[in-house]
């Protein structure tokens, strides 16, 4: 307390940093420990054909081939439906130029057929983990908007139109 000023002045002071400071704490909260706004959420493929296994650990060495840091995907979902982490959320990603910082990269195992061609080879359990990862990460970051990544690169990654496909996950598709 500052005796020199009023003590209703003292208490307003003391109950507007107390104010800020839970405003910060909530703020915190939602976003990730680096204080990045998640708006983005976009959806990935390795450009693999149908079968070809590949990990974290394989995505992470073509990376720093690239000479990143690192993987560049937040999570990677192989072919048997596991989601794996590859960079933590609190970091920025390195998966799509100009919107690194504020979005989460999502990578998929496939994307292309046997003569290189984009073609949708997502298996069951690869359409289910992504739509269950998907699900989580929009209720965490309910400002966020699912999107290609072709939105933003010539490519035709991820080779299906996952706006479309998650325009709204929580609801299961009409039969």
């Amino acid at each position: 307390m500052n005796p020199r000023l009023p003590q209703a002045v003292q208490y307003v002071l003391i109950g507007g940093m107390l104010a800020a400071a839970l405003a910060l704490m909530a703020l915190k909260m939602l976003l990730p420990p680096d204080g990045r706004r998640i708006d983005a959420i976009i959806i990935h493929c390795t450009a693999t054909p149908p079968g070809m296994k590949v990990t974290v650990d394989d995505i992470d060495r073509w990376h720093k081939q690239h000479g990143w840091k690192g993987i560049g995907y937040h999570f990677v979902v192989d072919l048997d439906g596991t989601v794996n982490v590859g960079r933590p959320l609190d970091c920025a990603g390195a998966h799509c130029k100009g919107h690194n910082a504020h979005s989460i990269g999502v990578c998929y195992v496939g994307g292309i057929d046997e003569n290189g061609c984009p073609t949708d080879t997502r298996t069951p359990e690869q359409k289910e983990a992504l739509r269950r990862l998907i699900d989580v990460l929009l209720k965490k970051y309910p400002h966020a908007k699912v999107y290609n990544h072709y939105r933003f690169a010539n490519k035709a990654c991820p080779s299906f139109n996952a706006e479309e496909e998650y325009e709204n996950p929580c609801v299961p598709p009409s039969e």
